[in-house]
């Protein structure tokens, strides 16, 4: 089985920064996307940022210029800096990964990492 695990949420005063990661465990044969969604308390979790295998990003409008997402392909761990934190950017942050497993198309999910954010 794949496992995501996210690490580097926190507590963070509005303005200031924080990197997110997000590791992965298991085989996958080929990943074609990775990304970060984010739900605050009732809110439905919506994309953040994604990155495909080719290299393209993607942003909500409400993050660009102040989030960046990266990816390591050799070790399948997908990052995502965020600066000039606003207080509406906390929620818990949740890594994604599609790609065939065992030669089916499978979408995966980490357990979160909170984020808050002080205004």
């Amino acid at each position: 089985q794949v496992q995501l695990v996210e690490s580097g949420g926190g507590q963070v005063q509005a303005g200031g920064s924080l990197r997110l990661s997000c590791a992965t465990s298991g085989v996958i044969s080929s990943i074609s996307r990775m990304g970060w969604y984010r739900q605050a308390p009732g809110n439905q979790r919506e994309l953040v940022a994604d990155i495909t295998s080719g290299g393209s990003t993607n942003y909500a409008d409400s993050v660009k210029g102040r989030f960046t997402i990266s990816r390591d392909s050799a070790k399948n761990t997908v990052y995502v800096q965020m600066t000039s934190l606003k207080p509406e950017d906390a929620g818990v942050y949740y890594c994604n990964l599609e790609g065939l497993y065992f030669g089916r198309k499978r979408s995966f999910w980490g357990q979160g990492t909170p984020v808050t954010v002080s205004s």
